[in-house]
């Protein structure tokens, strides 16, 4: 459904348990300069989704418009972030956090 790469699996759980939670949250909320955006979060909850790779709460709402899509955590010299890489979008702001499908 959705893939984590190694750097995502590590930042993803390291950020979790600095912030005492289990697990990280990715939902798609209408917004953002292309009419969908990402909206990442922390979690205890597995009720608000599907559990992917022991680390990820992805909501149910959200799958839909994820399936197929890689996760990478990217370090460049102006700063990191989790990047989507997501293959059902026809177009995606320049800043990587809205697209549209």
């Amino acid at each position: 459904m959705i893939t984590l790469t190694e750097n995502a699996k590590n930042y993803l759980s390291t950020t979790t348990k600095a912030h005492d939670k289990k697990y990280a949250y990715l939902a798609v909320n209408g917004g953002g300069c292309s009419g969908f955006q990402y909206e990442w979060d922390m979690t205890n909850d597995l009720e608000k989704g599907t559990l992917v790779e022991n680390i990820l709460v992805l909501d149910r709402t959200a799958e839909m418009f994820v399936i197929g899509c890689t996760v990478d955590y990217v370090k460049e010299f102006g700063g990191s972030y989790l990047k989507v890489i997501n293959p059902n979008a026809t177009a995606q702001c320049g800043c990587g956090e809205s697209f549209a499908v």
